[in-house]
């Protein structure tokens, strides 16, 4: 009775506020049913025109239901800190970083490839090509983010795990922001005095030039961002919320692939339009990720460092692979754009720069294994624990070949695809554009097992293996087959050039791996 009256209404409305505030802060569903409980009905006994209807007993179960599942989303993104690194289990561990650290990834990877999709669909070959200028500079950025970003956090959960006191752990963290701060200035003062010069050092003609700078235009102001997000995506999964940098990249990305949409074509603003929304995205995830400092959860603390020149010496050391890693991705993609251009022309580069945004997808699916699995390899080698450092060893190994299978078999099946995608392709593109991604995505078999390599060697503190993969691969191997190989044979045979880089790059990765196990077990 009564079902229709308003204080019934306003009580059905206070009653769901109450239930979703409770579950969601709480994470406690039974609190709801306990709530609903006939026991609890009779305890309190209401008026008649506040008893729940039918219809609003239906609804509160929806709500339930509905509720359950986004405590599951709270638990993902805030409940990672409950896990113990050096007692938990491994498995659970490294798929909840992994889920963590992969949609990062691939948000990541949507950035650049939504850019170039809209940028390709909006000007043609030739905005696809001028994008393909601009990868170095970001490669560049990055990998800066990345030296002091994995090389400041291996050292702080190394040593956390250790048993080390928590000031010598902020110790570093400090380092790395100091370091990271310094970086971000030069590399912000290199972008602002010397744009054209560097441009046409990675492959802009004067066709491409403008494109490319207006790109770039709004990018710039905000240059820092793109360093500095890095730094903390990396200490946000060592400080146990990796979550929290998903989130970040999440709400970033999604403003980047609406933006590009809005500003590209909606108001007519072209490659500018895209760089502008990729600038805004960059600073929204920065945002997001920097509230982690405000948390009570947060154990990173700004201390005075001691010997403030040797830790910011050994956290290059540690994270000069994966800086490399990035850097020489940068130093192929302008070898190659100069290698096409004198053999094989403006559409062989513009099929090209398709491969690059494959060839980055595929490489942030090797960067989140090695991220998810670094914060666990680490701290248990603080902690002197071979067994756990075998098992994230053999997950990690084992998602990077899943990953290796899947992509490469996309690729060969599927060439044409990638064409469409990035941008209005000419007759003549289409003609050659299969040849080249089956030839190049052969590289795809090996690639996140290499770059992953790199990663694992040194969250175990071998720098110089790290430093013998990241070298081969990305310059010494690399860069002599791109010369050598359309010398020697044909200007096609530029193509293998890093199938067979991967290839040799294996040999060592696998020596290598085997010899650090051996040493850990023995120790």
């Amino acid at each position: 009775m009564f079902r229709g009256s308003s204080e019934s209404r306003k009580y059905d409305r206070r009653r769901r506020i109450f239930v979703l505030g409770k579950l969601f802060f709480c994470g406690n569903t039974r609190c709801i049913s306990k709530e609903n409980s006939a026991a609890q009905r009779e305890k309190v006994r209401r008026p008649a025109c506040c008893r729940l209807s039918d219809k609003s007993q239906r609804n509160n179960h929806r709500i339930r239901r509905r509720l359950k599942r986004l405590s599951l989303v709270r638990r993902f993104f805030m409940e990672v800190e409950s896990m113990d690194l050096l007692t938990g289990n491994i498995r659970k561990l490294y798929f909840r970083f992994l889920s963590a650290a992969f949609g990062s990834a691939l948000i990541s990877s949507i950035y650049g490839m939504v850019d170039m999709a809209m940028v390709g669909q909006y000007q043609g070959p030739d905005g696809a090509a001028a994008l393909a200028v601009v990868a170095p500079v970001w490669n560049i950025i990055y990998s800066l983010g990345l030296l002091t970003g994995i090389g400041g956090s291996v050292l702080f959960s190394a040593r956390r795990g250790g048993g080390h006191a928590q000031d010598e752990d902020d110790q570093y963290f400090t380092a790395a922001v100091v370091g990271s701060g310094i970086l971000a200035v030069l590399s912000w003062a290199w972008i602002l005095l010397f744009e054209r010069e560097v441009l046409l050092f990675f492959g802009a003609d004067e066709t491409l030039l403008p494109l490319a700078k207006a790109y770039l235009a709004p990018v710039r102001c905000v240059f820092p961002v793109f360093l500095l997000s890095q730094l903390v995506s990396s200490f946000l999964r060592n400080d146990a919320r990796p979550g929290l940098a998903t989130a970040a990249v999440l709400t970033g990305g999604i403003f980047n692939v609406f933006g590009d949409w809005f500003c590209v074509f909606v108001l007519d603003l072209g490659v500018f339009g895209a760089g502008l929304a990729t600038a805004t995205g960059a600073v929204i995830s920065l945002a997001v990720m920097c509230s982690h400092f405000f948390s009570r959860k947060c154990t990173l603390r700004l201390v005075p460092v001691q010997k403030l020149f040797k830790k910011l010496g050994e956290i290059a050391v540690t994270g000069f692979s994966s800086f490399f890693v990035d850097v020489a991705m940068g130093i192929l993609t302008v070898l190659f754009n100069r290698q096409i251009m004198k053999y094989l022309g403006a559409d062989a580069l513009a099929v090209y720069a398709t491969v690059i945004n494959i060839s980055t997808f595929v490489q942030c699916c090797a960067y989140s294994v090695g991220q998810a699995a670094q914060p666990i390899l680490s701290t248990n080698y603080g902690a002197n624990d071979a067994s756990r450092i075998r098992q994230a060893l053999h997950l990690a190994l084992g998602t990077s070949m899943v990953f290796a299978a899947f992509w490469t078999g996309l690729s060969e099946l599927f060439p044409r695809l990638y064409i469409h995608i990035f941008m209005r392709p000419s007759a003549d593109i289409l003609a050659i554009a299969p040849a080249i991604i089956r030839r190049y995505s052969v590289s795809f078999v090996l690639l996140p097992v290499n770059i992953f390599s790199a990663y694992y060697f040194q969250s175990i503190l071998r720098p110089k293996d790290s430093f013998v993969v990241s070298i081969a691969r990305g310059l010494l191997v690399s860069g002599l087959l791109i010369f050598a190989l359309p010398a020697l044979f044909a200007p096609e045979a530029i193509w293998w050039a890093m199938p067979m880089t991967e290839l040799v790059t294996s040999v060592y990765v696998v020596y290598a791996m085997r010899k650090s196990l051996t040493g850990l077990c023995a120790n």
